[in-house]
């Protein structure tokens, strides 16, 4: 345990090293597409799906801080690590990370086209529940309210409906748009939201369609500044 947290500890330190050697290669020149989420919720499915490279995926929450980027062409993609619960770590080591990855995108702003947070659709419903009885705001609604604010077009991935039945999908995903603060029915937001099943490669497309229209769109307006 010792030795994990150790490692753990050199990551943020790295972590926190990466975040400030911002604009030392061409790349970072490039607008940038990080995906967050809360570890076990398909990022690396997703990153693996978009940039067709081996990444890693585990079916236990992660423990490891790291930043990966990919250069997609027109862009970067910045997988950053996952917030939340991760296994054999305790609530402060966990709010430093979120702290961390905070940081970065504050640091990274002007850098960004467009952000993707990623959520499990059966499991997160039932974590807002968990934080709502403690009368407490989950980390996922603040990380989107936080995208949103600093402009990012936050793309919300409701992945692993599979889990969910299928005469069941509307009333569902009704439920998730209102817990972040939007009307039902679900379906008006279909410019900010993808429904998927990574695993599947369902829902690949219409991020893919989403991350041009924003990169493009972050282009135009860098243009005439």
């Amino acid at each position: 345990m010792k030795d994990q947290k150790s490692a753990i500890t050199q990551d943020i330190e790295r972590f926190k090293e990466m975040a400030k050697s911002k604009g030392k290669n061409k790349n970072e020149k490039k607008p940038q597409v990080i995906v967050v989420g809360r570890s076990n919720v398909g990022k690396s499915t997703l990153v693996r799906l978009i940039t067709k490279k081996n990444v890693r995926v585990g079916k236990k929450p992660g423990v490891t801080l790291k930043i990966n980027k990919y250069d997609m062409g027109n862009y970067i993609l910045v997988d950053l690590p996952g917030f939340g619960f991760m296994t054999g770590l305790d609530e402060k080591v966990q709010d430093k990370i979120k702290d961390e990855i905070i940081r970065y995108i504050e640091d990274n702003k002007k850098y960004i086209a467009s952000s993707i947070i990623l959520i499990d659709a059966k499991a997160f419903p039932e974590i807002v529940n968990r934080w709502d009885k403690r009368d407490e705001i989950p980390i996922d609604i603040e990380m989107f309210d936080f995208l949103n604010e600093l402009e990012l077009n936050p793309i919300i991935v409701i992945n692993k409906m599979d889990k969910i039945k299928k005469n069941n999908w509307d009333a569902h995903l009704d439920k998730i748009v209102e817990i972040f603060g939007y009307p039902a029915p679900w379906r008006q937001w279909l410019d900010m939201i993808v429904v998927g099943v990574l695993k599947e490669g369902i829902g690949l497309k219409e991020v893919l369609n989403k991350i041009n229209k924003n990169v493009n769109a972050y282009n135009s307006k860098n243009k005439k500044l």
